[in-house]
């Protein structure tokens, strides 16, 4: 079938006119007016994805207008094909392949005319596969028929050379496309021994790990949480669920608050936990104090330093302490 770069005016007219059946052109060109005055601005939306890629949707009469409506920020190449068209699949992965890499510059609208054949009589169409391409709610462009990726890449190029001062998306969506990828986390393999010792749970051989990092890295922020953790979860493991009602009864057994401030904490009882250890600083003094402070101190270092709960019992514990 004929490759057509440049339709006859008169086809492009008629399409227009076909077009305007299905949707608002005259509402959608004053909006891309405006659109233009303000290139400037950010895109206000996107189209509802089919999957990972949000700039290739498969179009239904129902959200038709609404995809062509994102022609007013980037270029919307819609392909109107048929399952039982080879060709229509073949042009179908070419473009899909092309949009995946593209950034959001263009979008690719996927139309199965068999499921949706009112937007093929909206284009006139004649033939499957054929592609029409739409900026500021008017088609501008199109052809018939499968091409070879070297052309459809450089028709694709040739349409963004040709609108990207007109539409504001497609300098975003290229900067998006052209962005170094994220580097690979690489996972240091002392850390991943020391998760595999606690999932397995051999706290003394994961603390073990932490400890040997922390020894040639006293800063390593990773292993100083996982030693706090490594070390909870094994008090926490051989603390007898009785413990918070025996410190209730004994508010004076230091050994039974510490323990029962453990299985809080276990509990998701963060808060009583924190507010335990420090009313028992109110009551202690000299060594005993200090270590139930340090105890407190511990139990911080399992959650984040910006945490509400922590911040408060940090504030208590000072009180408590002068």
């Amino acid at each position: 079938m004929e490759h057509v770069t440049r339709p006859d005016p008169r086809k492009t007219a008629a399409l227009s006119a076909a077009l305007s059946g299905a949707v608002d052109l005259g509402a959608l060109k004053a909006r891309a007016d405006a659109a233009r005055q303000a290139a400037a601005a950010p895109a206000s939306g996107a189209p509802a994805d089919n999957g990972s890629v949000p700039w290739i949707v498969d179009v239904t009469e129902a959200s038709f207008q609404a995809v062509v409506e994102q022609s007013l920020q980037v270029p919307v190449v819609v392909l109107l094909g048929a399952s039982y068209s080879p060709e229509s699949q073949q042009l179908a992965a070419s473009l899909t392949r092309l949009a995946t890499s593209s950034g959001g510059s263009w979008i690719l609208a996927r139309v199965d005319l068999e499921q949706a054949p009112r937007i093929g009589q909206a284009f006139g169409v004649q033939s499957v596969p054929t592609v029409v391409a739409v900026a500021a709610g008017q088609p501008i462009d199109a052809f018939a028929g499968p091409i070879a990726d070297g052309e459809l890449s450089q028709w694709i190029a040739r349409l963004l050379d040709a609108l990207r001062d007109r539409l504001p998306g497609i300098r975003a969506g290229e900067a998006r496309a052209t962005a170094p990828a994220e580097e690979d986390v690489v996972e240091d393999p002392r850390i991943v021994a020391a998760e595999e010792a606690f999932e397995r749970g051999d706290y003394a051989a994961a603390q073990e790990y932490y400890s040997q990092i922390l020894a040639v890295e006293p800063a390593n922020e990773l292993a100083k949480e996982g030693l706090a953790q490594a070390r909870f979860a094994e008090r926490a493991e051989a603390v007898d669920p009785e413990v918070i009602a025996k410190a209730d009864a004994s508010p004076e057994d230091v050994e039974a608050q510490l323990a029962a401030a453990d299985a809080q904490v276990a509990l998701q009882q963060v808060e009583e936990a924190f507010a335990r250890l420090v009313g028992t600083v109110r009551r202690v003094y000299g060594d005993e104090r200090d270590r139930v402070r340090q105890h407190l101190v511990g139990l911080f270092e399992l959650f984040p330093s910006d945490d509400p709960r922590v911040a408060a019992a940090r504030r208590n514990l000072a009180a408590a302490l002068y």
